[in-house]
């Protein structure tokens, strides 16, 4: 559908859902070995040519199979049970006021980020919620706490992203309820979408207002929050306050963007940032021998970024990249790549954390961000890379990916022949994910 012309993009894409049980088949795979019957039977039914059907080596998609853990009685065919350690705290927003802190999710309990949706939707001296939507829960105690908010006249700002792939449906009924519980609801932007994930809160405090903001790597689920591994930061910092609400003002088209002081974001300048970070990397590797960067993130395509890698590697700089899902850089090529190593880590817990850490002469600089090294990230979405500047809580992601690297039992390691393999026997056996599950309290 074309975004710009469209006078009401909400009911254009619900026009546009309505077509999908209509709507041709234009593509088929199908498992090699499938008896000729079978195939038959399915180019009928579905009006497919027969000589288009993609054959596919290997199993197809099987989520549907989520459906039977329920079912499963023999405790040997599933992992333990695993129950989150929530953090001590009696009121959230004193909680954050004490100091900054951060959530390693499905380690740590979500429930912060519950709780502090529904103490704001609950607390009197609350004025404004705002918040963004990309995808969420069924049954969302967060969508609830928005609508209980609105209710009690509090302002409540949602920006619903109706054009997530496969959830526009739901979000849209999300959207609905929303602006009939009395919330003001913006469904995304033309030709962009909005993947960032904040929460910005006004709070009347002893005749002033005080703002709060919580950023994430992932987005508002509960139940991905079990088993997505994610980071969540809680500040009442005013520069992120004063950054975000800005941010917020410029997704609703009430100001222009600029360079703020605590968060970088795309489309206007998040690829460009990362550029001065290698390049800056690059000048200390030729001072000081010390260049370094080490990141964490789902999927790296990105042409420009990824030449801008190969650039680094060819003046020295080492490169450690956890990138667990699609990668087309090509690691360890003499000339090429050679300083940088890729890995990836499929284990009981979907890796979807983006850390990026610069070393920055030996002071080191660490960021979160809710982007991957994907065009779609720098060039079509709203996203946010922030830095953390706490030195416990910057430790304490290069230990996440410290562990992360030292991991021997679910990491695959990209060869230079563009495949993956696992790493050799070792008698010192690690895996990253038990160790997260061991270590917080």
């Amino acid at each position: 559908m074309d975004e710009e012309i469209s006078l009401n993009l909400l009911q254009t894409m619900e026009e546009e859902i309505k077509k999908r049980p209509r709507a041709k088949v234009v593509h088929l795979s199908v498992e090699v070995g499938t008896t000729e019957g079978l195939l038959d039977a399915l180019t009928i039914a579905l009006l497919f040519p027969k000589d288009e059907v993609a054959f596919i080596k290997g199993e197809l998609d099987l989520t549907f199979l989520f459906q039977l853990i329920s079912e499963i009685s023999e405790p040997g065919l599933t992992y333990p049970a695993h129950v989150a350690p929530k953090l001590a705290y009696d009121n959230i927003f004193e909680r954050i006021k004490e100091n900054d802190f951060l959530i390693h999710v499905p380690y740590q309990s979500f429930q912060p980020t519950v709780d502090l949706l529904k103490s704001a939707a609950e607390d009197p001296d609350v004025l404004a919620i705002k918040m963004t939507l990309y995808r969420s829960s069924e049954d969302s105690e967060l969508i609830f706490a928005l609508k209980e908010a609105a209710k009690k006249k509090k302002q409540v700002t949602v920006l619903v992203e109706i054009k997530a792939r496969f959830d526009e449906e739901r979000n849209i009924g999300w959207a609905r309820q929303l602006e009939e519980a009395g919330c003001h609801v913006i469904y995304g932007m033309p030709g962009t979408k909005i993947h960032s994930k904040m929460t910005l809160i006004v709070r009347r405090e002893e005749g002033r207002t005080r703002r709060y903001v919580h950023l994430s790597t992932g987005n508002y689920n509960e139940k991905t929050a079990r088993v997505y591994t994610d980071l969540g930061y809680f500040t009442a910092n005013e520069d992120f306050a004063r950054d975000i609400s800005d941010v917020f003002n410029v997704i609703t088209g009430y100001s222009q963007p600029a360079r703020w002081k605590r968060v970088i974001s795309s489309p206007y300048d998040l690829r460009e940032y990362f550029f001065e970070m290698v390049d800056q990397e690059i000048a200390f590797h030729k001072e000081h021998k010390n260049g370094f960067i080490f990141a964490k993130m789902n999927s790296l395509e990105d042409t420009k970024m990824i030449d801008k890698l190969y650039e680094a590697s060819n003046a020295g700089v080492k490169i450690n990249l956890i990138v667990r899902g699609i990668c087309v850089l090509i690691p360890g090529v003499p000339g090429l790549s050679e300083n940088i190593t890729v890995k990836s880590i499929v284990g009981r817990f979907l890796e979807h954390s983006r850390i990026y850490f610069f070393n920055n002469n030996s002071d080191f600089r660490v960021f979160l961000s809710s982007a991957d090294w994907m065009s779609r990230n720098f060039d079509k979405r709203i996203e946010l890379l922030f830095e953390i500047h706490h030195q416990e809580q910057k430790d304490h992601l290069r230990n996440i990916l410290d562990m992360s690297w030292m991991d021997n039992q679910k990491t695959r390691i990209l060869l230079p022949q563009r495949k993956y393999s696992f790493m050799k026997a070792q008698e010192d056996k690690f895996n990253a994910q038990e160790f997260f599950l061991n270590n917080y309290k």
